[in-house]
């Protein structure tokens, strides 16, 4: 009942105003050294979603991260939420329940969309994207689509909102770029740039009901 409890409190909260950039730029990497990456877009921000799906586990609500496979592309080898560009005709809550179904294998009919966080611009892929937030009341069977997804990860959400949970380490991206990356560490991975920028938001709204 406190996790049912903690999803009803969510659901409201995310009717109201959210922190958007306030949180965002808590997780926003910083170059290092005179190397400096630039993004020049030419063509509108495609729209795009990914899907927050958070479900109790015991003690605990967790959600599922992938980590991307190795292709020519901004966001290689990356732990990032499943998601992807929306298709025609779509909105974000059907382009992230698809994107969720592709990449994970979560049933659309076992989740409870109960809202969405700030929209967000991905600046290397030239997306913006919407995260959608869903309840699921079982602890989901979830199978990886092997020609995207390298591995899942399952996050804690009560680990990511504690206060000592945001680290920093350099890391260098695009082969040349080094940036001073605040993340959260998923299961010994490094979740970085966008996707820790979205579950920050996320945090910033839930710690609250987690006391």
């Amino acid at each position: 009942m406190k996790h049912q409890s903690i999803f009803n409190e969510l659901e409201d909260r995310l009717q109201q105003p959210l922190p958007g950039a306030l949180a965002h730029d808590v997780m926003r990497a910083t170059p290092v050294g005179p190397l400096i990456p630039s993004f020049e877009h030419k063509v509108p921000a495609k729209p795009g979603a990914v899907l927050i799906v958070l479900y109790a586990d015991d003690e605990h609500i967790k959600f599922p991260l992938i980590k991307r496979q190795e292709y020519l592309g901004a966001h290689s080898n990356q732990v990032s939420l499943p998601g992807g560009k929306a298709e025609p005709g779509e909105d974000a809550v059907e382009t992230a329940l698809r994107e969720g179904e592709e990449e994970i294998g979560i049933n659309r009919n076992d989740l409870r969309v109960i809202g969405k966080l700030s929209d967000f611009f991905v600046i290397p892929s030239n997306f913006i994207v919407t995260p959608i937030v869903a309840i699921c009341n079982r602890i989901p069977v979830l199978r990886p689509d092997p020609r995207e997804v390298k591995r899942i990860l399952t996050g804690n959400l009560f680990s990511i909102t504690q206060q000592d949970a945001i680290k920093n380490k350099e890391i260098v991206v695009s082969g040349d770029f080094k940036m001073m990356a605040p993340h959260f560490d998923i299961e010994g991975e490094v979740v970085w740039g966008a996707t820790a920028m979205i579950l920050n938001e996320l945090c910033e709204v839930v710690r609250p009901m987690l006391k």
